[in-house]
């Protein structure tokens, strides 16, 4: 993970549709506390020898973490529009959104291909616009073949204004 290192020692991690755990099982050995969230019972009994698991469908039930908050979330392989506020309301103060998952093109090399499941060009940028943005691409990838878009981004510290290239302060005056 290229970008584990914006996250900070010791920090509370949420890892949404975890799976069994492949990055729960990483982000463990740096030492950071997971949580992963997935709806297959199969594959949770493989995480939960990495972290904290919850089992919760995602997409047909109540957001699962309501009102707890982690110093980073990461979300690999998988789109549900509806919970774009919801991963983004679970982030502290400075956390770290890592976030990818198949973008428009894909459908023209494998699965997925449904509209529903791949990112509209620049949709991450769109969602994440009120943080810093760290890091973005929107790229194929072979091996196998693949169109993602990819984002780390970091949640601004709500009781400042963000800092722009070309200005002298925090209120964004020269």
């Amino acid at each position: 993970m290229r970008w584990a290192h914006l996250i900070p020692a010791q920090a509370h991690v949420l890892d949404v549709a975890c799976g069994s755990g492949r990055h729960m099982q990483y982000l463990q050995a740096k030492g950071f506390h997971v949580l992963g969230v997935d709806r297959d019972e199969n594959a949770l009994n493989i995480a939960n020898s990495f972290g904290e698991v919850l089992c919760a469908d995602l997409e047909n039930g109540s957001w699962p973490v309501s009102g707890r908050q982690f110093d980073a979330v990461l979300v690999t392989n998988y789109l549900w529009r509806p919970s774009f506020a919801d991963v983004l309301a679970c982030l502290k103060p400075h956390g770290v959104l890592i976030y990818e998952t198949f973008a428009q093109g894909n459908e023209t090399v494998g699965k997925p291909s449904r509209e529903e499941f791949l990112l509209k060009h620049g949709e991450l940028l769109q969602i994440c616009q009120h943080m810093r943005i760290v890091a973005y691409e929107d790229v194929f990838l072979n091996s196998p073949d693949r169109y993602v878009q990819r984002i780390v981004a970091v949640l601004a510290d709500k009781a400042r204004t963000t800092r722009y290239a070309g200005s002298s302060d925090a209120t964004g005056k020269s």
